[in-house]
């Protein structure tokens, strides 16, 4: 088990040149678009975590500020860190349209520019998992979280529909070595093996989130254009490549579509997780 340290700022992660290309693929598409098709598992995690009017909430690669947006809702204190400025800037938007106030700041969430124990509460909805390394997350999470803070996180579950998808892309944009890592999130022994005995009373929880689609084709369509990850995958393959992904895809989505009527409905199980710093 991973004892309780404290990350030295001045350490740069292992993995940087990743990290960039992450940023890159995900700049690639327009994640808003990608992000406003739900809310509910945020509002489902704030509510898990019990939120207070005035905590102090960081919403670590927080996209278009999903679940930053649902603790504001919450009258927390929120701050929502991503390294891509332009998704900042729609979390932004979101929150003004509902007269709400947020914080945003461009960082890494493998290497917080943030004291120790800034924060009450530390979330992360479907946004910690695709940092490159998932390690130096968990420990960044832990060292800005206050004792007996709490932590609150999102992520797709292995073999579930996104889990395939991912799998299915991620070999077109990431090394050998972090292939399928990202899914340890979604894993109850993961996550424990991640925090170690820095935190207690962790709680986890399958939970389902549903995609709603005019069509298989439309599915195809919609993430190929705005999904950086699946963009960025389609643009590194050959014509013919492209089509064998493209096949994949569709069979992934529509081997589990209950709709009958030609359109898509189809739930992927995520786990929701809530722990408490010691």
């Amino acid at each position: 088990m991973t004892s309780h340290w404290k990350l030295p700022r001045d350490v740069e992660p292992a993995d940087r040149p990743v990290a960039n290309q992450t940023a890159a693929t995900w700049g690639t598409g327009d994640a808003a678009r990608v992000g406003s098709l739900g809310t509910i598992h945020a509002e489902l995690l704030c509510e898990a975590v019990d939120l207070h009017a005035g905590e102090r909430v960081l919403d670590v690669a927080a996209g278009t500020g999903t679940a930053a947006v649902a603790a504001a809702r919450r009258g927390a204190d929120v701050t929502a860190i991503d390294l891509l400025d332009h998704l900042l800037d729609s979390a932004v938007r979101i929150a003004e349209a509902h007269n709400l106030t947020l914080h945003t700041q461009r960082a890494d969430a493998q290497r917080m520019p943030f004291d120790d124990d800034t924060f009450d509460v530390v979330l992360s909805a479907f946004g910690a998992m695709f940092a490159p390394d998932e390690q130096a997350v968990a420990d960044e999470m832990v060292r800005v979280c206050r004792p007996n803070g709490r932590i609150g996180l999102t992520a797709w579950v292995p073999g579930s529909l996104m889990g395939d998808v991912l799998t299915a892309t991620e070999h077109q944009l990431l090394p050998l070595r972090h292939r399928n890592s990202r899914l340890e999130w979604g894993d109850a022994d993961g996550i424990r093996e991640l925090f170690g005995n820095r935190v207690y009373a962790l709680r986890t929880t399958t939970r389902q989130f549903t995609f709603r689609y005019r069509s298989g084709q439309h599915v195809l369509t919609h993430h190929r254009a705005w999904d950086g990850r699946i963009k960025a995958a389609f643009d590194a393959l050959d014509p013919h490549s492209q089509k064998l992904l493209e096949a994949a895809l569709l069979e992934t989505y529509v081997a589990n579509n209950r709709a009958t009527d030609g359109t898509v409905v189809v739930a992927s199980e995520y786990l929701e997780i809530i722990a408490t710093v010691r």
